[in-house]
Formats: C-alpha cells, sequence, structure tokens
C-alpha cells in the first residue's frame, strides 16, 4: 500500500510538524507533498525524506514565512495532484485537505483553518493591515475550504475540542487520534549556556492567543521568587529569558530541569505538555481546549482557571504546595505513545484503502 503525506508547509519546528514525522513512522517510505520546505526552519529528520514542494518553494520570503503567500496558499493547493498513492494521509490546520487526488484523501485536521473560523484568536498580535485583507478574503476562502473539506474521504481530529469544530464548520464528523508525545524523552540532553535549573518553562511560537504575555507578567509581578524561559517568541524581562531558537538535545534538557511547563493557551491539544511530563516535568495549563484531554489534575499538573497573571500564579503556588511525583508525571505521558498513534493510524488507513479498492473493483 502506498501512502503519500501532506502537510500544509514544513518551515518550523512545531507540533504539528512533529506530527507529520510521527506519520512517517507509521508509514515509512512515504513521500511528503507540501507548499514550501525549509530544511533550516523545520526538523533535521526531513531531509532523509522526498519532500515533493509547490511552485512557491521558488520563493525565498515564502519559504522563510508562508504567510506572505496567505492570498495564494487555496490556489497552490487546489493545483497540487496527487496521482501515485493508495491513500493520501493529509496533516492540514487549513491548506493541505484542499489537494486534488485520483486515491482516497484521509485528513488528519490539527483545527479547521484559524484564520476562518476563529478570527479572534488569528488576528491577535497581527498587525492593523491584516483583519482587512482578511475579511475581504473570506467568503471565497471559506467556500473553497469547505470544498476540500466535502471532498475528503473521511476525517480524523486531534482532540474532542477540533471533532467539534470539524462537525460545525464542515458537518462531518471526526473521529479523534491523539497525537503522539515524539520527542525521545531518553535522547541527548545539552545545557543551554546562561540558564540555571528551577525555571518556569513555556515553549510557543509568536501567536497572540498563545498569550505568552500573560505568563511573563504572572513570573514578573507576582512570583519573585520564579524565573521563566521561553522557547519561541516574547518580550525578555528582569526574570525572563528568550531563546528564538534550540535544538532537541537543549530541548529536552530545557524539559528536565524545568519546575513546571506553563501555557495559557487556547490550544487545539498541545504536545508540549507531554514533551515535558515525559521526563516527568508536571504542566500548568488552561483549563480549556485540547489540555482538558492531556492534563489529569493531581497527576501530571495542575489547571488555571483563567488568562490572568494571577491565575497563573495562584495555580504555579498550588503545584508547588502539591507537586505530583515525577513516576506519575512520566507514566501519564506513555499513554500518549508513538505507537499507539501509529497503529490507530494504520487500522483507518488500511480501511479506507480497502474500501476505496472494493469501489474500484465495482466500478470495473
Amino acid at each position: 500500500m502506498r501512502v503519500v503525506i501532506a502537510h500544509d508547509y514544513l518551515t518550523q519546528r512545531g507540533g504539528a510538524e512533529r506530527v507529520v514525522l510521527a506519520m512517517l513512522r507509521a508509514f515509512p517510505g512515504s513521500p511528503v507533498v507540501t507548499s514550501v520546505y525549509d530544511p533550516v526552519g523545520t526538523f533535521p529528520e526531513f531531509a532523509d525524506v522526498d519532500v515533493r514542494t509547490s511552485p512557491l518553494q521558488s520563493v525565498a520570503a515564502v519559504r522563510r514565512d508562508p504567510r506572505l503567500a496567505f492570498p495564494v496558499l487555496a490556489a497552490a493547493w487546489s493545483r497540487t495532484r496527487v496521482t501515485d498513492a493508495d491513500v493520501v494521509l493529509a496533516s492540514s490546520s487549513g491548506w493541505a485537505h484542499g489537494l486534488r487526488s485520483t486515491a482516497p484523501v484521509v485528513v488528519y485536521c490539527h483545527n479547521p483553518a484559524r484564520w476562518l473560523y476563529q478570527p479572534a484568536d488569528y488576528l491577535a498580535g497581527q498587525p492593523r493591515l491584516v483583519a482587512p485583507v482578511l475579511g475581504a478574503l473570506t467568503p471565497a476562502l471559506r467556500r473553497w475550504d469547505r470544498a476540500a473539506a466535502a471532498r475528503a474521504t473521511s476525517y480524523l481530529a486531534n482532540s474532542a475540542a477540533v471533532a467539534d469544530r470539524v462537525r460545525i464548520a464542515y458537518g462531518r464528523s471526526a473521529d479523534v487520534v491523539h497525537p503522539p508525545v515524539s520527542i525521545d524523552a531518553s535522547g541527548p540532553r545539552r545545557p543551554v549556556p546562561g540558564i540555571q535549573p528551577g525555571y518556569l518553562l513555556a515553549v510557543a511560537r509568536g501567536r497572540g492567543y498563545k498569550n505568552v504575555g500573560v505568563v511573563r507578567e504572572a513570573v514578573e509581578r507576582y512570583l519573585p521568587d520564579a524565573r521563566l524561559v521561553v522557547v519561541g517568541d516574547a518580550d525578555p524581562g528582569s526574570r525572563t529569558v528568550v531563546l528564538p531558537r534550540v535544538d532537541d538535545a537543549e530541548l529536552r534538557w530545557l524539559y528536565a530541569n524545568a519546575e513546571a511547563l506553563v501555557s495559557v493557551a487556547r490550544e487545539d491539544f498541545g504536545l508540549t505538555p507531554l514533551e515535558a511530563n515525559a521526563v516527568g516535568t508536571p504542566a500548568v495549563l488552561l483549563r480549556a481546549g485540547g489540555f482538558l484531554e492531556t492534563l489529569v489534575e493531581g497527576v501530571s499538573g495542575v489547571f488555571v482557571d483563567d488568562e490572568t497573571a494571577g491565575a497563573v500564579a495562584a495555580a504555579v503556588q498550588a503545584l508547588r504546595a502539591s507537586p505530583p511525583s515525577p513516576e506519575q508525571v512520566r507514566a501519564h505521558a506513555q499513554t500518549f505513545g508513538l505507537d499507539r498513534f501509529a497503529e490507530r493510524l494504520r487500522i483507518v488507513v488500511l480501511a479506507v484503502a480497502s474500501r476505496g479498492a472494493r469501489s474500484h473493483q465495482h466500478d470495473s
């Protein structure tokens, strides 16, 4: 059985890109179809993969930031055709499900296009000019997006929250297949110069809905004995260190030496808390979205009840007063293993391929 994997764009080191690597573990040797690919910006493991790009790959600025191609990404994906697959597995947050294929398409949905169905989250922190441009493009993009969703053979969602959004946006039911913890907790760890153990850790790209500023405010205003390390984008502070980029060895060290992973993002699923859990580090997470499925209160961490600095500080203090054991925390992360994810995917893809083969025989 030949599986082709599609993904929106391979330009960053995020949870969705880790999921694509996990898909490649489930279906080794599969090619990956994408709009643009930046080998420097994403995980080095993709260097050994047959990555196929669109004509947008020739535009250097778009390789660095695919959002610059926003007005033409739908057209680029509509022109992407896959003719050499038994099944296409599309890892999509809004674009990859728009490809054309002669084979059945299984969409693994990280979230329906945030800019179309959760615009307030998408626009948070964006330049003022983005809102009117998005407003003008939204009607046409929604028509394209819903037509793409209707063509798919079946849908999977990374969380119950996303499955509900798929139902509302597309009228499609989606089975939930949680992403795996794909960072190897037993791999090498390399200390980050200048960082001493015992900090709070936030891992988030520069998106407004990630709410990293709230965590920073909690540390700077309400937790005088705490330090914060942010992997991603944030404003530095007197006790806040920002690391724009780290490799996996450094990330494992940062997870292992943190007091807790802290996030008040409204995540679709949220892999970073589980990555921290995998080395025994608990999490402090907003009681919302995918975090409701990844944190067991008192076992792998504590919840924050609202998106305020005071609530974050109170949750950190609660965790300090009654920390879970590292053994408990690690055991929780193991329930989101790579083998379980791969097995679930294979079952779904084999079933779809089988139905497609029977349909082809019937048509013949």
